[in-house]
């Protein structure tokens, strides 16, 4: 089992900047958690003008607490999103995150997550309560109510939610998973049980995650300096430079090349 929470800055569009703006940290859940959640996320920050946040989403459910400055907290589920996420942060405020497995929110909700898909709804909407603010204090103190809520909340028993976990786990580990077809002869199950296992329990199909992982993969070396753009298409298993530079720009709004050097 991990012993620290992940320090990757996979799918944070230009880390640096972010690093820049706020405060932004991981820790993990109680161990008791650590089956359904990957980390929680703290950010604070305190601007003095707006600073927008493009995020290219893992798929992955995320429950966020929300606090600008002296007003009311805001709780609400983010599904797998299909397009990239932003968001404009102002002022002064905290927020505190969960970020599940991907399949590890399933044995909370007990519905199909593909029915939370591109969707942010109020935590009260489907059916999770809460037990006051979680922002307030500490790091220890902010991960301390974290872990009460979701343990009050009592995950059920779900095999398959963790055999989701663990095939999602597989792809992003390995580079050389390209082809759903293949991935789930690996594994002898049929193509049309893997589609269904993961619409139910990650809330896209594996071809999507597989897809979404490899593009994640090539924006994080894009932040690490300059690129054989052709030698990493054929890498992550596009067709071409072509391919890649597409996807890389409808996902992102702007092409490997131009992303390279904003960061620079």
């Amino acid at each position: 089992m991990r012993q620290r929470a992940r320090r990757d800055s996979r799918g944070i569009l230009d880390p640096g900047r972010l690093l820049r703006q706020v405060r932004f940290r991981r820790r993990l859940p109680d161990p008791a958690l650590h089956p359904y959640v990957e980390h929680y996320w703290l950010i604070d920050w305190e601007l003095t003008e707006p600073f927008e946040q493009r995020v290219v989403p893992h798929p992955a459910v995320n429950v966020v607490f929300h606090g600008q400055e002296d007003g009311p907290e805001t709780a609400e589920v983010a599904g797998p999103a299909n397009e990239l996420f932003a968001i404009t942060l102002h002022g002064a405020g905290r927020a505190s995150g969960v970020q599940f497995r991907p399949g590890g929110f399933r044995p909370f909700w007990r519905r199909p997550v593909a029915e939370l898909t591109g969707e942010r709804r109020p935590l009260a909407a489907v059916g999770l309560p809460t037990d006051g603010p979680v922002c307030p204090g500490t790091d220890d103190d902010r991960c301390r109510r974290l872990d009460a809520l979701l343990t009050g909340w009592a995950p059920g028993p779900d095999p398959l939610a963790a055999e989701a976990t663990a095939l999602v786990e597989e792809i992003r580990a390995d580079r050389g998973i390209l082809r759903v077809d293949d991935f789930a002869r690996r594994h002898g199950v049929s193509t049309r049980r893997l589609q269904r296992l993961f619409l139910d329990h990650v809330g896209v199909g594996p071809k999507w995650v597989i897809r979404r992982y490899r593009l994640q993969e090539a924006i994080e070396q894009a932040a690490g300096g300059p690129l054989d753009w052709a030698g990493l298409a054929t890498d992550l298993g596009y067709a071409d430079q072509a391919h890649l530079v597409r996807e890389f720009t409808a996902v992102t709004g702007v092409s490997p090349a131009a992303y390279a050097r904003s960061l620079s």
